[in-house]
């Protein structure tokens, strides 16, 4: 099966679309995306996307990027593809890479909750108001059985940390590509905070559209024909 790169980029926030007489809650998604290498290791071959152009960066990042001639990236992140899905290093992938009405599937960090309760977490209902209970009125309750088996098991639901974790939504659907813009508008909602990077490719549990592009839609144009120097000042 033919596989595309796919690319990142930031949530601005969310707004709301009306779509043949109903109103779709929609989400703001900024493209800062450009090729930076290509990579064919273990009989498959990736590409690795950089994105939120960055003054400094480590020295062994400014040997990579200057390598490769693109700025310097602080977000970097990698993509499989097939033969197909090549694109030549130094190019900036635009929204339109993807086309209006075809689904996509989202990755991010979701919003840290800190280390909540079982109420919060797992959606539990708590321990009863009144008759006798004390001090544990949110307690998850026992979590445990008998002498056999005499553990708690794992994967137990329990209070813990909440959130800060990697959250992939599927088979969301672009609404609209501005390119002058760089902005991709998709249905539903995105995990992560304002200003988060988010990845976006093509769904997986969904044929991918006939119009979509091969190998895809970029500009080699925003490319300096200099890569960055590694002088002092950049450190």
């Amino acid at each position: 099966m033919k596989q595309r790169v796919g690319v990142i980029a930031r949530k601005i926030g969310m707004t709301r679309v009306v779509e043949k007489n109903r109103v779709v809650a929609a989400t703001l998604l900024q493209v800062d995306s450009c090729v930076v290498r290509c990579k064919k290791e273990g009989g498959r071959t990736s590409l690795q996307i950089g994105g939120g152009v960055k003054k400094k960066v480590s020295r062994p990042l400014q040997g990579h990027f200057k390598k490769f001639g693109v700025p310097f990236f602080g977000k970097l992140c990698e993509f499989f593809v097939t033969e197909e899905g090549i694109l030549p290093e130094g190019a900036f992938l635009k929204p339109s890479h993807f086309v209006v009405g075809q689904c996509v599937d989202v990755t991010g960090i979701s919003v840290g909750k800190g280390f909540a309760g079982g109420m919060k977490r797992w959606g539990f209902r708590g321990l009863p108001a009144s008759h006798g209970t004390s001090v544990s009125h949110r307690s998850h309750g026992s979590t445990g059985n008998r002498k056999d088996p005499g553990k708690v098991f794992k994967g137990k639901k329990m209070a813990g940390h909440m959130g800060c974790s990697t959250i992939t939504v599927q088979n969301l659907r672009v609404l609209s590509v501005l390119d002058e813009d760089n902005l991709i508008v998709v249905a539903g909602a995105v995990p992560g905070s304002k200003g988060g990077w988010i990845k976006i490719r093509d769904a997986v549990k969904v044929p991918l559209s006939e119009k979509v592009f091969w190998p895809g839609v970029f500009d080699l144009s925003a490319v300096s024909t200099e890569a960055p120097s590694l002088s002092e000042e950049n450190l």
